[in-house]
């Protein structure tokens, strides 16, 4: 069934509700008088409220009015974030260094508007000792704890124990809190040799 409104002499009523090309309310007029308004304001007299009694329909540039709404749907559907799952990989007896390697790989990830997901993988005896690996999780999980939250806890599967963290801020939040971020570093570069012209042109010659 096609969703395209109903445009000029396609619209088969005696009378309708006209609203302006501004959204003023121009009243209930025959649909002579609205079709005329159209044709001497060189726009198209386009239904918008079928089941109201009388037609709502509007003076509008149809084609523009089309035109205007898929760039606003494309611009939606670039801007919609899919979600992306990345993975860091940990030993359970970790040294200390390596864990604050994994862990800002884990925050910048985060701070990005990704998932993670963390996979810890035992080795021989090590597998028999999963609580090492339950206690890593945990604690990495707590240092995060203001990027993201803990979606999938952790479990064994097999030789690996796996835990998803998902972040606090959208892909698109971040995206955009970003690009702001970029926008005000570019606007501190460029006040910046104009500040150091001022404090030279200050200074007694």
């Amino acid at each position: 069934m096609s969703t395209e409104p109903r445009i000029n002499d396609r619209i088969r009523v005696p009378e309708v509700r006209l609203v302006g090309p501004n959204g003023e309310q121009v009243g209930i007029v025959s649909i002579g008088d609205a079709l005329k308004l159209a044709q001497e304001s060189d726009l198209d007299l386009v239904e918008v409220a079928a089941t109201a009694r009388p037609p709502v329909c509007k003076l509008m540039d149809y084609g523009k009015f089309k035109y205007e709404s898929a760039m606003k749907a494309r611009e939606a559907r670039r801007n919609q974030a899919h979600t992306i799952i990345k993975e860091i990989k940990l030993r359970p007896k970790i040294d200390p260094h390596d864990y604050e390697t994994k862990k800002g790989h884990v925050v910048r990830f985060l701070k990005a508007g990704d998932k993670v997901k963390v996979t810890i993988m035992f080795r021989g005896r090590e597998q028999s000792r999963p609580e090492l690996g339950f206690r890593l999780l945990q604690r990495l999980a707590e240092d995060v704890t203001d990027l993201g939250f803990v979606e999938s806890q952790p479990k064994q599967d097999g030789r690996n124990m796996i835990m998803v963290i998902g972040p606090h801020k959208k892909k698109a939040e971040a995206r955009a809190e970003k690009a702001a971020a970029k926008a005000r570093g570019a606007d501190q570069q460029a006040a910046e040799p104009a500040e150091e012209h001022a404090e030279q042109a200050a200074q007694p010659q």
